[in-house]
């Protein structure tokens, strides 16, 4: 895990994009802070933080876009395949590869409330909060990305993709006022999920049974809890997205809030698509 992890940071500082990335977190920071805190006069540095996760979009795509990509379209991704190292160590590798540069920038933007607190005093907690959160939902878009990159051998087809998802979960909030709350609409949105899971299952373990029991143990827990309590599905749809929704959860620790259960979704997050990245290598693998 370690060999990969300096042959992916060699390569971000062997070709220009870790430089680009770099100069394109601190460039666009320094702007925020120019604005939000110098011009404006005032020491809340975490509202610098809460403007610029527009660099998400950017950036995210840019510093995982040729993780596995470029392997597949170099044909090096046997080697690294059948090399020693297990795939879970692989896949951690690349990511924590991808995570440290990204620290590495967030670090460095550091300087920038450090200059601000030679002028007067700061609300230390919140903006302590606010990199926290920073990091912890850079990090887990960093693990879509990663997941996105193993799917294709093209590098701008997976920044593309990767773009797009991280706008749908920039959007989940708008998105989720946005369906119907009717009891009906959540049966069937719930149904959907199940038969998805049932899928993912199957797609998994290549057993008709199991994938078959999940769908049925599913549907049976759906309807007994209908019968029980049918109110429970009212506007199901909308906390479910809600739910999912990244960026609400970052606001939390920008007003200095850090708790347990968001660090712990954040964290949870992220390993669910560094397993899925993995399942797939496997997959493809033994094929």
């Amino acid at each position: 895990m370690v060999s990969i992890f300096k042959k992916e940071i060699r390569a971000y500082f062997t070709q220009m994009t870790g430089y680009l990335f770099l100069m394109f977190m601190i460039l666009l920071t320094g702007i925020y802070f120019a604005l939000y805190c110098v011009y404006a006069q005032s020491p809340q540095y975490q509202a610098v933080l809460s403007g610029v996760t527009i660099v998400f979009f950017i950036m995210i795509p840019t510093l995982t876009m040729r993780l596995f990509a470029e392997e597949v379209r170099h044909k090096t991704d046997q080697l690294l395949y059948t090399s020693p190292l297990s795939v879970g160590k692989i896949v951690i590798g690349k990511f924590l590869a991808a995570t440290a540069l990204f620290l590495f920038g967030l670090l460095i933007t550091g300087l920038f409330p450090l200059l601000l607190s030679r002028y007067g005093s700061l609300p230390t907690g919140q903006i302590m909060g606010a990199f926290f959160g920073f990091f912890l939902l850079g990090a887990s878009f960093i693990a879509v990305g990663l997941f996105i990159s193993v799917l294709t051998d093209n590098q701008i087809i997976s920044a593309v993709a990767t773009f797009a998802v991280l706008f749908v979960f920039f959007m989940m909030d708008f998105i989720a006022i946005s369906m119907p709350a009717t009891t009906l609409a959540s049966l069937v949105f719930l149904a959907l999920i199940i038969l998805g899971v049932a899928f993912v299952m199957y797609n998994s373990t290549k057993n008709v049974f199991a994938a078959a029991a999940v769908a049925l143990v599913g549907f049976l827990a759906a309807g007994g809890i209908y019968l029980y309590n049918n109110l429970i599905f009212d506007g199901f749809i909308i906390k479910t997205l809600q739910w999912f929704s990244l960026y609400s959860r970052y606001g939390y620790f920008v007003n200095g809030i850090m708790n347990t259960s968001d660090v712990v979704y954040y964290v949870t997050f992220a390993l669910v698509f560094i397993y899925l990245t993995v399942n797939v290598i496997e997959k493809r693998r033994w094929r």
